[in-house]
């Protein structure tokens, strides 16, 4: 299947969080292929190094950078490094999360402030680090990573759900926020995406029941959800901003 070309994308610096494996590194690999500069950040290494790597004949090449997201002052440090390095951000994928399964029994107020660590707040704090160069320049997108885990309300996610629902309601309010200087931010709300950590928790029989319950019958892939980045990304995209749009195969 060959895939679509966005010129307005080539030479473009991207950032994506949490971009070593899984949906992430889909992204990398998608914006990378398109002629971007992507700097990626994860504080899994060996995964990183190894997509480093298998991306190195690329040109430009993907550069891996370790940042722990739940550092704040880190995670500040770290784009401050970026930009010294490679310029201002055209584009931030905030991607990085982690879908720790709970009980409501379970959690505690230290792991509650962890899992909004994780799966919230970084993404907030990654907007604030790029925003002001891109309204000083009137154009950029912010591209923050849904969940279509609260739309259907599956268990033993309660604390992951709460984040995820909050990344949408930020998305509009950063939307309307940053709109005026030109800036962009918008949701991807992925379906049941087939990644090395999601085999961990579905059995064969499992993933049949979610493939059952979509319309299209075929698994979601990394791929399918760079895809909808790439576009969404892209001048091609130039008025589309607020809003979270589906990659479910028709699950919800």
């Amino acid at each position: 299947m060959s895939a679509a070309v966005y010129p307005s994308l080539k030479g473009k610096l991207v950032v994506v969080t949490g971009g070593g494996s899984g949906i992430g590194a889909g992204f990398t690999e998608a914006f990378a292929r398109q002629g971007a500069q992507v700097v990626f950040l994860d504080v899994a290494v060996e995964d990183s190094e190894a997509l480093a790597a298998s991306l190195s004949g690329l040109s430009p090449a993907p550069a891996f950078k370790r940042c722990d997201l739940i550092d704040i002052a880190a995670l500040q440090a770290c784009f401050a490094e970026i930009a010294s390095q490679y310029g201002d951000v055209d584009v931030l994928i905030n991607n990085a999360a982690n879908d720790d399964r709970h009980s409501l029994t379970e959690v505690t107020p230290a792991y509650w402030d962890d899992r909004v660590a994780v799966n919230l707040r970084h993404l907030y704090f990654a907007a604030q680090a790029v925003a002001p160069r891109m309204r000083e320049r009137g154009a950029g997108v912010i591209i923050n990573l849904g969940s279509i885990s609260w739309h259907l309300g599956l268990p033993d996610l309660s604390l992951y759900e709460t984040a995820k629902a909050g990344i949408e309601g930020m998305t509009r309010a950063l939307a309307r926020e940053l709109g005026v200087d030109g800036v962009r931010v918008v949701c991807i709300v992925p379906g049941n995406v087939q990644t090395p950590r999601q085999m961990k928790w579905y059995t064969p029989e499992g993933e049949a029941e979610i493939v059952a319950a979509q319309c299209l019958k075929g698994r979601l892939q990394p791929a399918d959800v760079a895809a909808l980045g790439l576009f969404l990304a892209s001048d091609d995209a130039r008025l589309i901003t607020g809003h979270e749009y589906f990659v479910d195969a028709g699950w919800r």
